[in-house]
């Protein structure tokens, strides 16, 4: 993209979990905290660079996808190698009900390409979470410790 010296763009996709922490979602949590650093490091070297390419991260809530259904995928053998404690099964329950009530993915697609055309970075699908981030980015300068339930 940047040799062809065309304008172009990348979408990388995060979460909500890339800028909040929800319990019980550790390794997920940060594999989307990655993603997000990822894409602002990618912004800043493609801005120093004078680059055509542009960036945004996908930071969506709840989707109406099967994402929580992910373990179909897990080899036969460890299917059943895990297993949630009550809590982690209650909150399984709830992140499911979430995802079933989600936003439609041709809704979010529809705020993809908005944000694309008007070259925001942050697409975040759920403005109800804002507030969450703005109270998380508060409590960091402030040096509190992070508040519970600011994402479910």
């Amino acid at each position: 993209m940047i040799a062809g010296g065309d304008d172009g763009h990348v979408v990388n996709t995060a979460s909500m979990a890339g800028l909040l922490s929800a319990p019980f979602m550790g390794p997920y949590n940060a594999s989307k905290f990655a993603v997000v650093t990822i894409s602002e490091v990618l912004h800043h070297e493609l801005a120093m660079t004078g680059a055509k390419v542009k960036v945004s991260v996908l930071c969506p809530g709840f989707v109406a996808t099967q994402i929580g259904e992910s373990d179909r995928n897990r080899p036969d053998e460890l299917r059943d190698a895990f297993q949630l404690d009550p809590a982690m099964e209650q909150f399984r329950g709830v992140v499911m009900q979430m995802l079933a009530s989600g936003l439609p993915p041709a809704e979010v697609a529809a705020m993809v390409l908005d944000a694309v055309r008007n070259d925001r970075f942050y697409i975040l699908t759920h403005p109800e979470l804002k507030e969450p981030v703005r109270a998380r980015m508060e409590a960091i300068l402030d040096g509190e410790a992070p508040a519970f339930g600011t994402f479910v």
